[in-house]
């Protein structure tokens, strides 16, 4: 029975090193060794209930030839002739009790055997149940954090569906291999050890008979095992796929419904379910042949022992009737742990496969950083902490992969403290991405960003981004109060300075005004139950409670209404007062405000200089502009805004 085919999974898009399994079972192990008390405390209580397992399968044989021999004292009459109990240790009753009482005696030990298992069990149910969920939530900690230090690049290398299944899925995959696999192997290897070890002390030469397939067994497991690894990594690539059918399907839903898209979506998303399930049923269908196959052979040791227990109880002196049933005990139990490796198997790949995927996040290069030395801010004439806001880009050039073409090539250019730039181009010229180098989102792959004349690497990277205040195209709000909102970038702001500076962006107003709770209502998720200009307005106080020094505007006006961007703007000239302000932008009513405006094309600078200088000359700047004149007067005309 052959896999179901598949598209090739994709390649580790990291940028961490593959780990060979060996290398990812000992980074199990080291993780698992965090809690290495509460791990050893779980194998030392696992290997005190297998000797009390093999304790009980003694006593029972025991009690076995207790009454077996007293019959045969007692009745000679029925031809038994049974041979002696061993007791353990020699420690026998004395000769004056009855075969009644010694069986009494055995049955006493028994019950409390069974007492002391079934406390000792729960304590470590209880144990490796509170192991794993630390083990779960503090590995998830760690994905998390690491997802927040890693650069834009990682994301966008990365789907968010399959970085949402890293944290969440492959998370809980990593808990089975504790659960599922170290635990239960190590179990596994101690239960063959005190079994096999038993068993030899009663006999060697059926020991070794009955155990003979045991080889066997374990190259069936490896088998099972390089089959199935393929298929696991495929069903996680597989599940990443409808996890990116949601969320993209949840975050669209407006064109989703705008569109009537509603039916082929359904079928999308239970396409990619559909997916999931049918090759998670290939792998079940290999589970379901190799694990009873594995349980059949390993039966078939009984059959052994009984056509080679008879043999031996006959010419064995020392081999008593009980022995052969606590054999035959010991042998069903020595079976059912070799039939458990491959649920083990199963567990370990299934596990590992999680495994890798999250230790690609955790072994992620994090390329931005802080040096281990920082330069402290202040140097260019701001006090302590603070940047006074000279920018300078000095032949920056950066691409996102390292065969690809440029996406900002050579750039030269002075900001001065106080100053507003502008940044025009088409789609693709490089504008965001020349701007996202100064809070150090990318560093450029050639030439230097400085601020008040120090290289951007050499600063501390909180101390660079409080100096910076950023209002996105597209502004996200989370799901917390107005307040909150606004705080975001400093939580330890009082309530007299998010007023401030909700009323610097014009924001005050509709909050006070409009929202049913002020700034104590909470948001949507998004920010939905509000405006695009009530978003953009709250988006650019959050950006200015930082009070930065440095002021990036990623086109904020794209996506508003001629009304509600005059209201923007004028936001905007209160928060770019005194600050080094850095402006992606199309429309002239936001260029005519800057000092200077720069021109992009294909990630150069092709025209650099004030509204008034670029009209005079013809390029980019002048076309782009006459054909916004020439728009406003249709719509003038039409008796449009």
């Amino acid at each position: 029975m052959s896999a179901p085919a598949s598209p090739t999974p994709p390649a580790n898009t990291s940028g961490a090193p593959e780990l060979s399994n060996g290398q990812l079972i000992r980074r199990l192990l080291k993780l698992a060794w965090q809690w290495r008390r509460a791990t050893v405390a779980i194998l030392l209580m696992q290997a005190l209930l297998l000797a009390m397992a093999v304790g009980g399968l003694g006593l029972l044989g025991l009690a076995i030839d207790v009454i077996g021999h007293g019959l045969s004292d007692q009745r000679p009459d029925l031809g038994l002739d049974l041979k002696p109990p061993h007791w353990p240790l020699g420690l026998a009753p004395p000769e004056a009790w009855g075969p009644l009482d010694r069986v009494a005696l055995v049955a006493v030990l028994i019950t409390v055997i069974g007492g002391l298992r079934f406390v000792l069990d729960r304590g470590s149910q209880i144990a490796i149940a509170t192991l794993v969920q630390n083990l779960v939530v503090d590995l998830r900690g760690k994905v998390y954090d690491k997802l927040q230090r890693l650069s834009f690049r990682f994301f966008g290398a990365n789907e968010s569906g399959g970085l949402i299944n890293r944290v969440t899925g492959d998370v809980m995959m990593v808990r089975l291999f504790i659960d599922r696999v170290l635990i239960q192997v190590v179990m596994l290897l101690m239960s063959l050890v005190f079994f096999a070890g038993y068993m030899l002390s009663l006999n060697v030469m059926l020991t070794v008979v009955c155990l003979a397939s045991t080889p066997l067994l374990w190259l069936l497991t490896v088998v099972f095992g390089r089959r199935v690894k393929p298929a696991y990594r495929e069903n996680r690539r597989l599940f990443d796929d409808c996890i990116r059918v949601l969320s993209e399907n949840a975050r669209g839903v407006h064109v989703v419904k705008g569109f009537s898209r509603q039916g082929l979506e359904i079928e999308k998303f239970n396409a990619a379910s559909r997916a999931v399930s049918d090759h998670k049923r290939w792998i079940f269908r290999q589970v379901a042949f190799f694990v009873p196959l594995i349980m059949a052979l390993s039966q078939m040791n009984l059959v052994v022992l009984i056509l080679a227990g008879g043999y031996v109880y006959a010419r064995d002196p020392a081999f008593s009737f009980g022995d052969l049933i606590v054999f035959a005990g010991l042998l069903q139990q020595f079976s059912q742990q070799v039939g458990s490796v491959a649920e083990i198997t199963n567990a370990v790949q299934a596990s590992m496969t999680g495994a890798r995927r999250v230790f690609e996040v955790l072994d992620a290069p994090e390329e931005v950083t802080s040096p281990a030395d920082p330069v402290p801010l202040g140097g260019g004439g701001g006090p302590a902490g603070r940047a006074a806001g000279r920018v300078a880009f000095e032949g920056v050039s950066f691409a996102y992969e390292d065969d690809a073409s440029a996406a900002v090539s050579g750039v030269d250019l002075v900001v001065e403290p106080g100053e507003c730039v502008a940044v025009l181009g088409a789609t693709g010229a490089g504008k965001t991405t020349l701007l996202s180098m100064v809070p150090r989102f990318y560093d450029p792959t050639g030439g230097r960003v400085t601020l008040d004349g120090t290289d951007l690497r050499r600063l501390d990277l909180q101390d660079l981004r409080r100096n910076i205040g950023i209002v996105f195209q597209e502004s996200f709000l989370f799901s917390n109060s107005v307040a909150e909102n606004i705080a975001f970038g400093r939580p330890d702001a009082t309530e007299q300075q998010v007023r401030r500076a909700a009323t610097i962006a014009q924001a005050d107003g509709f909050i006070t005004r409009d929202l049913e709770h002020g700034y104590d209502t909470v948001l949507t998720e998004g920010g939905g139950n509000l405006s695009g200009g009530q978003r953009q307005r709250i988006a650019i106080a959050r950006a200015l409670l930082l009070d930065p020094p440095i002021l990036i505007l990623d086109d904020p006006t794209a996506a508003i209404d001629p009304e509600t961007e005059h209201e923007i703007l004028e936001a905007m000239d209160r928060a770019m007062r005194g600050r080094t302000t850095f402006v992606v932008a199309h429309r002239l009513s936001m260029l005519r405000r800057a000092d200077r405006i720069v021109v992009l094309k294909r990630g150069g600078v092709v025209q650099c200089g004030t509204h008034d200088q670029l009209m005079d000359q013809p390029g980019l700047y002048r076309d782009a502009a006459d054909v916004q004149a020439a728009d406003a007067g249709s719509r003038k005309l039409l008796g449009m805004p």
